[in-house]
């Protein structure tokens, strides 16, 4: 419903006269305090000055430059000490109007950006990030009694105002306040709109996959019988799933598509068919993030598959090598540059690499650090990373080449304390606080390997001998896309004559570049006769979300479509011009959600772990909120603040992206691919937030769709 100015009731026409008189009387303070720091000296004109004279620098002769070059030092020295006053933007000084009524009695706070306090004109703007009244605004609603220490004193009273405004370049143009929702038009008018815009819809709860039921495409929530699991599938999944067991599977199927429950439903029948050749013991499931180990560990009890080891690629990655080079430990290093990994990951290095390396021609020469040696002589040749780089054809940038190189050499370098454990005490190698006198340095990195290392290594090491590991009677992979083909080779180590291995992946929503494609899959892990199935319905999402990731993921998207198993809530698109603004908008939809959906789960997903962290610190307060780093998931009722790097495999029954900005998701197919998985986490409603300039990845916001 929507009431054009003249027609709002008298109480919404109330707010807007408020708020915009609020706002006329900041900006002339504003404005006030800006000529007083400036000694009444006015900044526009020092910018045109400023640029009258770099006019005349172009054209001058080279006796005037030194003397017009001193000049616009002076203008320059002028703004900055004027800038050092730090007022607020006029355009946009604020973004959100508390009043509270103390014991001094009531009073307006705006939280801003930056600290600003005139007590004569009544205006106080506040940081919203440091300032500790902000907490009442996080914490309270409109009309409840408070009572909040701010420091040692403790202050009490009473919320009269809580709104959320939007101002566009010095305009109010928006008022959120509870249920009331005003827009201002382009003609300046200003009408009400329905509150479904700034509220997630109601039903949600329980439409997500649960670690105490594994859903199907029947949509059925639990199996009593975890012998007669296949009767719960649909006819697609379940010739899948009747695959023999001697021969290997490959799922492919678009986000939601029940990749995973067949794979699962599986790995049961098998071990139920055949348990004395298919011994749980000797079954693994790897998937590459945490919060997918932890999911699958509780899917699968259900199912009578508790004997089968869950392990995430990382840490399978370790034990592998540990056992192939007969090592008790191997010194990592957990921070390695992204374009490294990159291009250790990559395809064409596993084709270059082959192709420079010999046999070695003893055993001996397949120990862990005569090995090391030899990928460090490969890795510090200019010419064979620049073969590798123009083989990826842009996938890896040039930059890349001296990334690696650099890491590498500090990776082989001599240890500190080892240099110098000659010519000191022993006592001086451990500074004050006990540490080791490399730790903090880039000396820490002498004599590390990284976990991208390890394959590659037992793939050196195999082209001379056997790795001596046990052979699994079944692997099944999940996010097999995710898998570099070093990776894909030693999995192939393990796996006996007949193959046997289920491998579930989409290749859409591999996040890191460089996927070789199914047929290199196959051939890595030595597979000839692979039986394929494509699934092709989405039963997670529904369709105006199908709609989205298939318009993000653009000319990437597969020719045939996932078909949406069901209709289902539009997606809300939400952009404002200041990200602080977008955050607190997120904060007061968890807050009416949690309300009214206290058993709903709900994925907060962020491009990166420290945006993640930004959007986390509106809501930290509240006992609902959970920041999940390092996928370690609870999959309980609440809402998890994540990043997209550890939601693979997962699902939600809400999801709300924060920041889809165009620095956050740049127009590239990494990007779509990210944000693609992003976008398909949920299962029945998505929310798309951003701020400042909306990533073009997104489609245009078509008329009448939120702001």
């Amino acid at each position: 419903m929507s009431h054009a100015h003249g027609t709002l009731p008298e109480h919404a026409r109330a707010v807007i006269a408020e708020e915009e008189a609020l706002l006329a009387r900041v900006q002339a303070t504003l404005e006030t305090a800006r000529r007083k720091a400036s000694g009444g000296v006015d900044t526009r004109g020092l910018v045109a000055q400023l640029q009258v004279l770099r006019d005349e620098a172009a054209s001058a002769s080279v006796a005037d430059l030194p003397h017009i070059f001193t000049e616009m030092n002076h203008l320059r020295s002028l703004m900055e000490r004027q800038e050092t006053a730090r007022l607020p933007d006029s355009q946009a000084p604020y973004f959100a109007h508390l009043r509270l009524d103390g014991a001094a009695g009531p009073r307006d706070y705006l939280l801003g950006r930056t600290s600003f306090a005139d007590v004569g004109a009544g205006v106080r703007i506040i940081d919203w990030r440091f300032a500790p009244v902000a907490r009442v605004f996080y914490s309270y609603e409109e009309g409840d009694s408070y009572e909040e220490y701010f420091g040692e004193q403790l202050a009490e009273g009473t919320v009269e105002t809580r709104r959320l405004v939007v101002i566009e370049r010095g305009v109010l143009t928006r008022i959120l306040s509870g249920p009331l929702v005003l827009e201002r038009a382009q003609d300046g008018t200003w009408h009400s709109v329905g509150l479904d815009i700034a509220t997630l819809q109601s039903g949600g709860a329980g439409t997500a996959a649960r670690p105490e039921f594994l859903g199907t495409g029947k949509g059925a929530r639990r199996s009593e019988d975890a012998f007669g699991v296949t009767a719960l599938l649909d006819a697609e999944q379940y010739e899948a799933v009747s695959t023999g067991p001697d021969r290997p599977l490959l799922v492919l199927g678009s986000a939601g598509s029940g990749k995973t429950t067949v794979a699962l439903h599986r790995l049961a029948k098998i071990a139920f068919d055949e348990p004395q050749t298919y011994p749980q013991a000797r079954m693994k499931l790897i998937v590459p993030e945490e919060g997918l180990a932890r999911l699958s560990r509780r899917l699968l009890a259900p199912l009578g598959l508790g004997g089968v080891a869950v392990q995430t690629r990382d840490s399978w990655l370790l034990a592998t090598a540990r056992q192939a080079f007969n090592l008790p430990g191997i010194k990592l290093w957990h921070d390695t540059p992204p374009l490294v990994s990159r291009l250790k990951r990559h395809p064409t290095l596993r084709r270059a690499l082959a192709a420079r390396i010999g046999v070695p021609k003893t055993a001996a020469g397949t120990t862990l650090e005569r090995l090391r040696t030899r990928l460090a002589d490969a890795f510090l040749d200019r010419h064979f990373l620049d073969t590798v780089v123009s083989a990826a054809r842009g996938e890896l940038p040039r930059t890349a080449i001296d990334e690696t190189m650099e890491h590498t050499r500090l990776q082989h370098a001599t240890p500190l304390s080892k240099e110098l454990k000659d010519i000191t005490d022993p006592d001086r190698l451990v500074t004050v606080d006990g540490k080791a006198i490399e730790e903090d340095t880039p000396y820490a990195m002498a004599g590390t390997v990284d976990l991208d290392d390890l394959p590659i290594l037992m793939f050196l090491k195999a082209q001379h001998t056997s790795l001596g590991l046990e052979r699994l009677a079944h692997a099944v992979l999940d996010e097999a896309e995710d898998f570099s083909l070093f990776e894909l080779f030693v999995v192939g180590r393990l796996l006996g004559k007949g193959r046997s291995c289920t491998l579930a992946g989409d290749e859409m929503q591999q996040t890191d570049a460089g996927f070789a494609g199914w047929p290199a899959v196959l051939n890595e892990l030595d597979i000839r006769d692979a039986a394929t199935c494509r699934l092709q319905v989405s039963y997670r999402c529904p369709q105006p979300v199908v709609e989205l990731a298939r318009q993000v993921l653009g000319t990437q998207a597969p020719e045939a479509s996932a078909h949406a198993g069901r209709p289902g809530a539009p997606v809300g698109l939400h952009h404002f011009p200041d990200e602080a603004q977008a955050q607190l908008f997120i904060g007061e939809a968890l807050r009416d959600l949690v309300a009214r959906e206290p058993h709903a789960s709900v994925g907060v997903i962020a491009s990166s772990p420290e945006s993640a962290e930004a959007v986390y610190r509106v809501v930290a307060d509240m006992p609902w909120a959970r920041q999940v780093s390092d996928g370690e998931f609870t999959f309980e009722p609440g809402v998890d603040v994540t990043d997209v790097g550890s939601v693979k495999g997962l699902e939600f029954d809400y999801v709300i992206l924060p920041d889809v900005t165009a620095r956050a998701y740049p127009v590239d197919d990494e990007s779509r691919r990210r944000l693609h998985v992003a976008i398909t986490r949920t299962s029945h409603q998505l929310w798309v937030v951003s701020s400042g300039v909306r990533s073009h990845l997104m489609p245009p916001a078509g008329a009448g769709a939120p702001r």
